[in-house]
């Protein structure tokens, strides 16, 4: 059974342009229409000019000027409509897009990479736009031109014109086949280009790692080799393409040359004038162009059907979180949090929590302790559904977090992550984050808060400072300050704190510790931290290993314990 063609999934977008479409039909009629008059007006002036009448000839020169003229006018309000058209098309096509990205979850975004999303949101998208304005504008121009042109021409002389046309069946066949080899080898091409973008995005990103390991060689051969494969992708596409435009050419010299034999025929036994043997020649002639710029552009359309296929690939991804039809905006909260019996896995078969239950009340700080894996992150993840659990309730105030807007939920909650993300903007703009209005007295307060407004204070722009992309230009310490104060301005009932310090020297983390300390005032607080500073002030500390909580108590009844706390503690805080 043949598959439906991918772009019929364009049409909710295409629709909404219909009236542009419409009017660069228009045009394009009008453009057609005075393309016809061109064989008949240079049949006339072959005819003037056998008979050397020089102000007949002068008279209809001139008319065919102003035809011209006609014919360029259209042309150019053709394009512009049509190019206003797929703009709008691919703008609305590349926001939604960007927008479906937004409501996938975090699962989503951990297996498939970020270079070959951005190349699908950019690259792909504008292949989609330029097919899109090629066959609104001159794919239909060409094809309206091969049905005026030969019903022309069958006027003129029929029999000579099915003649001319034995081999058309032949081309037609023959641009098909190309065009269905086309698209299987865009598809490749296009995987490989994505696969290069992703190793480049991959690799820039962290660069520092890659000149502190000296692997700028492998990385270089890395790429060569990603390279190599997307070279020798396109290069097999181009092939084809070389191969098929002298075929379909020398079909084309073989149809002209059948043609003047025909015709030479024809005039000898007194069934065709020359004139009109002239006007017919226009007329094939108006032809090859129309012919040759619809198999370019059916190749276009069968490589392009592969980044509409990619593009389609993000819609039909669906969201492994979604908010309930009736979810309600999550009230103030108190802080109270409780996990009532979950059950959790990232795969089928491997559990990270199994009938896992914890009460935290509010205002209070636990810490989460244990060895890499054990489930610490994953735990804090749960709240503010960055996953949902496979059994079990996470509930805050007593609400379970599945019945309220994810947005309201997670305006309740702060979290300060270890490696913190800056964005390309201003400091106060990174502060308040994800906020249109800027309340800068608002900002200034959280900074002060966070030990942020001192070194803010010594930028000769103070809170209106850029920051470069990552924030390269700020060094850890001061990073994760701003990430504390842009915490604080949410004015948040529960924070997370995911080992905040962890990557911070003793001077930096002194500053941000003190700064914690203020912010986690009367907050419900969790703390994943490998720092025995922020844990021995906790007034719970949980250890948690094998996706269990295995210990609970502060930090000296633990110590009493002289259980895993206790050996965790040696090896890892114990100076």
């Amino acid at each position: 059974m043949k598959r439906r063609s991918s772009y019929w999934q364009l049409l909710p977008f295409l629709r909404p342009q219909w009236p542009l479409f419409a009017r660069s039909f228009v045009f394009i009629l009008g453009y057609v229409l005075t393309t016809l008059l061109l064989p008949y007006l240079a049949g006339k002036v072959t005819f003037f000019i056998s008979q050397g009448q020089v102000r007949q000839i002068a008279l209809w020169l001139g008319l065919t000027t102003l035809i011209f003229l006609v014919q360029n006018i259209f042309q150019y309000a053709e394009k512009v409509v049509s190019i206003r058209a797929s703009l709008e098309v691919i703008l609305q096509v590349r926001k939604r897009v960007y927008a479906h990205l937004h409501r996938l979850g975090i699962d989503y975004f951990a297996a498939n990479q970020t270079g070959d999303l951005s190349y699908r949101l950019t690259e792909d998208i504008d292949r989609i736009g330029e097919v899109i304005y090629k066959m609104s504008q001159q794919f239909v121009s060409c094809v309206l031109q091969l049905i005026a042109i030969p019903i022309y021409m069958l006027y003129l002389n029929w029999p000579l014109t099915l003649a001319s046309f034995v081999l058309a069946p032949l081309m037609a066949w023959l641009i098909g086949q190309f065009g269905n080899r086309m698209l299987d080898l865009s598809r490749r091409s296009q995987n490989q280009m994505s696969n290069l973008a992703s190793l480049m995005t991959e690799v820039l990103g962290n660069i520092r790692v890659v000149k502190a390991f000296a692997a700028q060689d492998y990385e270089t051969q890395r790429f060569g080799k990603e390279a190599e494969h997307n070279r020798d992708a396109k290069f097999r596409a181009e092939h084809l393409t070389a191969i098929q435009y002298p075929v379909v050419g020398f079909l084309e010299a073989v149809s002209i040359m059948l043609l003047f034999l025909l015709g030479g025929w024809q005039i000898a036994v007194g069934n065709l004038q020359p004139q009109e043997f002239v006007s017919y020649l226009v007329a094939v002639a108006l032809l090859i162009h129309p012919i040759d710029l619809v198999t370019q552009h059916y190749n276009a359309f069968k490589q392009t059907e592969a980044s509409v296929e990619r593009v389609f690939e993000i819609f039909a991804e669906k969201p492994t979180l979604v908010e309930k039809p009736d979810a309600i905006a999550m009230p103030p909260v108190t802080g109270k949090v409780e996990y009532r019996q979950i059950s959790f896995a990232y795969a089928a078969g491997k559990p990270v929590f199994q009938n896992l239950s914890l009460l935290v009340h509010p205002g209070e700080v636990i810490a989460l302790v244990g060895p890499s894996g054990a489930g610490k992150t994953t735990l804090v993840n749960l709240l503010p559904r960055f996953y949902d659990p496979q059994q079990g309730q996470v509930l805050i105030d007593g609400i379970d977090v599945r019945d309220v807007t994810i947005s309201s939920l997670r305006h309740q909650i702060g979290i300060v992550p270890q490696e913190t993300t800056l964005f390309s903007g201003s400091l106060a703009q990174n502060i308040a984050y994800g906020q249109t209005e800027l309340d800068y007295d608002a900002i200034e307060k959280a900074a002060r808060i966070a030990n942020a407004h001192d070194f803010i204070s010594q930028f000769s722009q103070g809170y209106h400072t850029w920051v470069g992309e990552r924030g390269v230009n700020l060094s850890g310490g001061q990073r994760q300050r701003i990430a504390i104060a842009r915490a604080i301005l949410l004015d948040p009932r529960i924070l997370i704190l995911d080992e905040a310090t962890s990557a911070l020297d003793s001077e930096s983390e002194a500053l941000v510790q003190e700064a914690l300390e203020r912010v986690m005032q009367d907050r419900t607080v969790f703390v994943i931290a490998h720092r025995l500073s922020t844990v021995r002030k906790a007034d719970r500390i949980l250890f948690i290993e094998h996706g269990q909580v295995i210990e609970s108590g502060t930090h000296f009844e633990l110590l009493d314990k002289q259980g895993r706390y206790s050996q965790f503690y040696a090896q890892q805080f114990k100076e």
